[in-house]
């Protein structure tokens, strides 16, 4: 019998959890100082934003919210990795990449707070909006990718989806279509554990998620997804990769969800605290602050200073949220077509009739 296919996954880590360098082999961005803590500073600035988030939920002032507690490496490192010009097609946690990429903490409220004005976002406004709806996102990233290679232009489609979305009969048609047309396209599998309730080993029979793509052709990694290092570099060889034609990846960030699912779940029904004290062990944002205080280029003031900062900036954040304007009651409809129908124009005249008693 002649030998099968075979296939390894290999795995990508600089700094482990405790904060001690692995891989000496660092990338160039993670020898400049100022580019590292640039990296740190944002993920701290993110989870203030979380916090405050969270607060205004509980207070009554937000809808139901996602939080992307303990995800901090992974979504940071996903924007910083990309170009402008490249295309994010984002599910509806990952704050950290669409801030580091411009959009205002103020407009990620917004939508939340069921304010569609939201999704007009500052920053690449060639970006998708949240998506909901579990792996849809990753064709529509693969779509745009379709688009630069018919246009031969020199950009990238990124799109992010969790482990319960990787199952997903979208996910698996755009591994595709991007490997079948080489397409300058990359999927961020955010493998959190957590699909929901759903944890990951009754999520897939598959060792690893990375090898998802390998059926499509696509290459495929395993990434430490609390090391920002790791991620940073994964994302930026991937997205170089495609831009240059060499074709598609799928890559598995391992991180864990330290929140509930969002603010309307309990996740105390289906999990133990022993598994989330564990996942405390291992989050991103103590491992790189342990790392630069070993190296010298952080200390505990600069890390009182900073704090102070970023909830300086959640809480203008929220006050420019808070201070949004209510819109008027008319514009549920004056959206909606590019010609408004005879009866749509009744209702709408009956509305503003009724505001006016």
């Amino acid at each position: 019998m002649e030998k099968g296919v075979r296939f390894e996954i290999d795995y990508l880590q600089y700094i482990d959890a405790d904060g001690v360098l692995q891989n000496p082999d660092l990338p160039d961005f993670a020898r400049n100082k100022d580019q590292l803590l640039g990296l740190y500073q944002d993920m701290v600035k993110v989870r203030a934003f979380d916090t405050k988030a969270i607060a205004l939920q509980r207070t009554g002032k937000l809808g139901t919210y996602a939080s992307s507690l303990g995800h901090e490496a992974s979504h940071v490192g996903i924007g910083s990795g990309m170009q402008t010009d490249d295309v994010l097609a984002p599910s509806y946690r990952e704050y950290g990449a669409q801030i580091v990429r411009g959009v205002k903490p103020r407009e990620i409220l917004l939508y939340w707070g069921g304010d569609e004005r939201g999704s007009d976002f500052s920053g690449p406004a060639h970006d998708f909006a949240w998506c909901v709806p579990i792996g849809t996102q990753c064709l529509h990233a693969a779509g745009a990718a379709l688009a630069f290679k018919l246009r031969n232009e020199p950009r990238v489609g990124v799109a992010c989806v969790g482990d319960g979305g990787s199952s997903k009969t979208d996910t698996n048609a755009a591994i595709n279509v991007a490997g079948a047309f080489q397409l300058p396209f990359v999927l961020c599998i955010i493998n959190n554990q957590w699909a929901i309730s759903v944890p990951r080993d009754s999520q897939t029979g598959a060792q690893t998620l990375a090898q998802k793509g390998i059926a499509g052709g696509l290459e495929c990694l395993q990434v430490d997804g609390n090391d920002i290092i790791a991620v940073r570099a994964a994302v930026e060889f991937a997205v170089k990769r495609a831009r240059h034609g060499h074709g598609a990846s799928v890559l598995e960030l391992i991180t864990y969800r330290l929140s509930d699912h969002t603010t309307a779940d309990d996740a105390r029904r289906y999990r133990d605290d022993e598994q989330v004290k564990q996942a405390w062990q291992r989050e991103p944002i103590k491992r790189l602050k342990k790392y630069l205080m070993d190296i010298g280029w952080w200390s505990e003031q600069q890390e009182t200073d900073w704090l102070v900062q970023c909830n300086a900036m959640a809480d203008d954040e929220v006050n420019a949220y808070l201070a949004t304007t209510t819109q008027p009651v008319e514009s549920m409809f004056d959206y909606l077509y590019g010609e408004m129908p005879h009866d749509v124009a009744e209702q709408r005249a009956q509305v503003l009739q009724w505001e006016q008693r």
